[in-house]
């Protein structure tokens, strides 16, 4: 009886393209080069602590670097964010990993709990700011997206 074909879906410039192959692709001879470019990283290990960790002005600490993308991890413990920040260049997605922190932002503010991104569009001022619901040790993982972001998390653009 012959084996049922994999199933390969390839995304190329936003369109899916399905394969159907022999075998899965994890089945190879083994990586000869660049296994240094699968990474994967525990943001809860202690090593990975960004200035902010305790400091109310410390940076959080860059993870991932690209022309359009810019990734990094904040951990904000103690002290309120001590300034307003403007980013003219980059869209910043925040998710919340563990804890919660306030966003002010001049747009309105919102809590951000553990499960829950919020997107602060290029050139909006804003600063995170401890709250009741705040962790001893709150995480966040930043992604500064150069091109414009559409929402259609629902099906549907965000109104506004």
């Amino acid at each position: 009886m012959p084996s049922k074909p994999y199933r390969e879906v390839i995304t190329i410039h936003g369109t899916n393209v399905t394969l159907e192959q022999s075998a899965p692709p994890v089945e190879n001879l083994g990586v000869t080069s660049g296994q240094d470019m699968f990474k994967k990283v525990d943001f809860f290990d202690p090593k990975f602590r960004p200035e902010n960790y305790n400091k109310a002005d410390g940076a959080p600490l860059r993870m991932f670097d690209a022309d359009g993308v810019k990734i990094d991890l904040s951990k904000r413990s103690l002290e309120d964010m001590g300034f307003w920040h403007r980013n003219v260049d980059y869209n910043e997605v925040i998710f919340c990993v563990r804890g919660a922190l306030r966003w002010e932002t001049e747009m309105g503010t919102e809590t951000l709990h553990a499960g829950e991104m919020i997107l602060i569009p290029k050139g909006i001022s804003h600063r995170s700011m401890l709250c009741d619901e705040s962790e001893e040790e709150n995480i966040l993982l930043e992604l500064k997206i150069r091109d414009q972001l559409t929402y259609v998390g629902d099906g549907e653009p965000a109104k506004g």
